[in-house]
């Protein structure tokens, strides 16, 4: 079953491009990533898909739930992250964490005590008081404890130092190992590539790559660095050069044997061709717009 399907989803804010004709597939208990930097529109897909805001044309589902006539079914079994926190002036964090699971309409308070402990969040604090980083482990326990089917978390390690970051995925990947689906927002690549099965790209408003994340590392493009000097002027496929004190450092997509020849002619002490890894893919799909281009 699909957790998430979109069709032709667009959104304009005035003449202003939003999204344009997403299509989007999360199957039920995927970890689906969802890359790009900001403005790209990965915002924007998010708040149409929670009905926050309305799209132009297309529709979409949740758990097989039209997004425009069965929202509030919808979220009932969602859990939000939003990339920016808010809470009402005053309010003590146990408070926004009650008014959380009231609006869910349930008892949270033994899974919210787990997280916080984990999270190390004080809920004796008053949220205005809180620096944004403790902001952000609140809206996290807002969004975990009333153990949603689904996790929609939009930029969700903003102001997050290392070990939190480490720790609120391992709260992920738990959840993701008894069925939740989680839906991760965010331009930093290494949290898609080291959690994500599957992922999505968006450029400029518009899906341009999809499919696991290892299909989508397969571009036919490798790493080369070289100890030494070679003339690349003749070889086709040779992306964002670096030549720095004798060491040569490229990406390449031609003919693996015009490379070696090309290789073997000049002054090389050492070489080595390895795979790319996924924030070089991420620029080969963002500047080249796919591996078929």
């Amino acid at each position: 079953m699909e957790a998430i399907r979109t069709y032709g989803l667009t959104k304009y804010y005035g003449k202003t491009r939003g999204i344009e004709h997403i299509d989007l597939s999360v199957q039920q208990g995927d970890f689906f990533g969802f890359i790009g930097p900001n403005g790209a529109g990965k915002s924007t897909t998010i708040r149409t898909l929670l009905g926050l805001i309305k799209a132009n044309s297309g529709n979409a589902k949740i758990f097989g739930l039209d997004i425009a006539k069965e929202k509030e079914a919808i979220l009932e079994r969602i859990g939000y992250l939003p990339s920016e926190t808010a809470f009402y002036p005053g309010m003590y964090v146990r408070d926004a964490l009650k008014l959380s699971a009231d609006l869910h309409r349930q008892d949270c308070r033994e899974e919210a005590n787990r997280l916080c402990e984990r999270l190390q969040l004080d809920t004796g604090r008053r949220t205005d008081e809180l620096s944004f980083g403790n902001r952000k482990k609140t809206a996290i326990v807002c969004a975990l404890q009333h153990k949603p089917e689904l996790l929609i978390l939009d930029e969700p390690t903003g102001g997050l130092d290392p070990l939190m970051q480490r720790e609120f995925f391992e709260i992920l990947r738990e959840r993701n190992k008894t069925g939740t689906t989680i839906f991760l927002s965010s331009h930093i690549l290494s949290e898609i590539q080291h959690n994500c099965v599957n992922a999505a790209i968006i450029r400029e408003g518009e899906i341009i790559a999809s499919g696991s994340v290892a299909e989508l590392s397969r571009t036919g493009t490798k790493r080369v660095s070289v100890r030494g000097t070679m003339d690349c002027s003749a070889l086709s496929g040779v992306i964002d050069l670096h030549i720095s004190q004798g060491n040569m450092d490229f990406l390449y997509s031609g003919n693996v044997q015009s490379l070696l020849r090309t290789a073997a002619t000049g002054d090389i002490q050492d070489i080595s061709i390895t795979d790319p890894d996924l924030e070089e893919i991420f620029l080969h799909y963002y500047e080249k717009g796919g591996a078929e281009e």
